[in-house]
């Protein structure tokens, strides 16, 4: 079986709505699959008027587990959710993978299957950028990014067409994921499995018939 890891902030709701949607999807596709939410800073910056929804969602998922590095090591397949913040990931997303150094650093990340999703309050708000922000990172880690392109009819919808994740426009409302980025989302998890098998099948391979 597969390890899975959903690994994501979420200030009022949205990207964790996404980072649930896409553990089901994972699940469905015969994956073992970790939930983990990245925690805000002591010294969080809210966006103005999100205030109650951002006090409500912390309370809502106090028992969803917090990432670690050592759950990327324990991961065949990664996926990664950020909020759009001024077209960069989320701070503490920045936190999180500063602190993938000790893991990453000596290779231990290496040939992982990685994808990221965001969520943003305007179209054209900084969505893309935010996204390849987040490959810089796998990039450093010497993982394989797997996008989601044009591949699928579900990315065609009204509400998708994002090809490097998904990304949903929430017009800074909670609980406002259209069911069109649920269903990319879903295609975009079922992606990272299907890839993050490929890989482990050549591996074994590998292994058992080693190149003279």
């Amino acid at each position: 079986m597969l390890n899975i890891a959903v690994v994501y902030y979420s200030s009022t709701g949205n990207v964790h709505t996404l980072a649930e949607a896409a553990a089901e999807a994972a699940v469905k596709a015969g994956a073992d699959v970790r939930l983990l939410r990245i925690p805000p800073l002591p010294s969080e910056t809210v966006v103005p008027g999100t205030e109650d929804a951002v006090a409500a969602h912390g309370e809502a998922v106090r028992d969803v587990p917090e990432a670690t590095p050592e759950d990327l090591v324990w991961a065949d397949g990664i996926l990664i959710g950020s909020p759009v913040r001024f077209g960069l990931p989320a701070a503490p997303v920045s936190v999180f993978l500063d602190s993938t150094a000790p893991v990453s650093i000596p290779g231990l990340l290496a040939d992982k299957v990685v994808s990221a999703f965001t969520s943003g309050s305007a179209p054209h708000g900084g969505h893309e950028t935010t996204l390849m922000a987040l490959y810089n990172a796998v990039c450093h880690w010497g993982s394989l990014i797997v996008a989601n392109g044009s591949t699928d009819e579900v990315l065609f919808r009204p509400e998708n067409g994002n090809p490097y994740g998904t990304s949903s426009v929430t017009r800074n409302r909670p609980g406002n994921v259209h069911e069109d980025n649920l269903a990319a989302i879903g295609f975009q998890a079922r992606r990272v499995v299907e890839v993050a098998r490929l890989v482990a099948a050549g591996k074994a391979a590998v292994e058992k018939n080693p190149a003279e």
